[in-house]
């Protein structure tokens, strides 16, 4: 049986008069892709940024391979180091080639030599298929390539888990089916990953486990396949034929 690496326990996050996220548990194995979804303001990408501990919960836990990060005297810095991050927004150095956004974070936290931080990087790059690009500058690059880039950034860290927070959402189609591709790649190569998306072509063929988020609860969970053919709460039923019906569309 698969090892536990990421799990939340009864976690909330409160913004004064507004929750966030509210009471939620789940637990990412070795290996799996779960893709967790639902409507704009539902708090996915304030689960995903507390699950990195990059935003700290309210109440709950959150543990990573046993580690409980949110009890106090937790070195947050190292925690983080394993844990990749892709963010919604691409956060690229634009005074950087795509060589040096990825070896920045593995000379500047992991403390790593000029050379191996360098081949390191560089082999992240492959991963994606971005080492053609390793001299370019974020300026020089589709939004598709720079967010490439933003993967192997995470990848390059030797992360346990990558969570990624809506990657395609500023991305046309086109550009979108790129990320895509280098998911499933990953996907294929066993890397495990929590992903915020309504990539639905993505989801029904590699999530092991899609979860819908509403108003900060996980409303309903299970198999792609459930919420392809029948939905049992009311709401995912009535945002999935939102989502087929916009992915037919385009």
């Amino acid at each position: 049986m698969a090892d536990t690496v990421l799990e939340c326990r009864n976690l909330w996050k409160i913004y004064g008069k507004i929750t966030a996220v509210k009471d939620v548990s789940l637990e990412v194995k070795e290996g799996d892709i779960k893709l967790v979804f639902g409507p704009s303001g539902s708090g996915k990408s304030t689960l995903a940024r507390c699950l990195a501990m990059l935003t700290t919960p309210t109440k709950g836990e959150v543990i990573l391979t046993g580690e409980n990060l949110t009890r106090s005297g937790v070195d947050l810095n190292k925690a983080r180091a394993r844990i990749g991050f892709v963010f919604q927004h691409i956060w690229l150095f634009h005074h950087l080639t795509a060589l040096g956004n990825v070896e920045l974070g593995l000379r500047q936290v992991l403390k790593l030599p000029k050379e191996e931080a360098r081949e390191r990087a560089l082999q992240a790059l492959r991963e994606v298929k971005m080492e053609g690009w390793a001299e370019h500058y974020p300026a020089q690059m589709s939004g598709g390539q720079q967010q490439r880039v933003g993967i192997a950034r995470a990848l390059a860290m030797n992360p346990e888990i990558i969570i990624l927070d809506e990657p395609t959402s500023s991305l046309d189609p086109e550009l979108t089916g790129e990320v895509v591709d280098t998911l499933r790649d990953l996907a294929q190569k066993g890397t495990t990953m929590l992903v915020i998306s309504h990539e639905m072509t993505f989801a029904r063929e590699v999530a092991d486990e899609m979860i819908f988020i509403d108003e900060g609860a996980i409303i309903e969970r299970g198999p792609p396949e459930l919420f392809f053919t029948n939905p049992t709460s009311e709401r995912a039923r009535r945002f999935m034929a939102r989502l087929i019906k916009r992915t037919r569309r385009e």
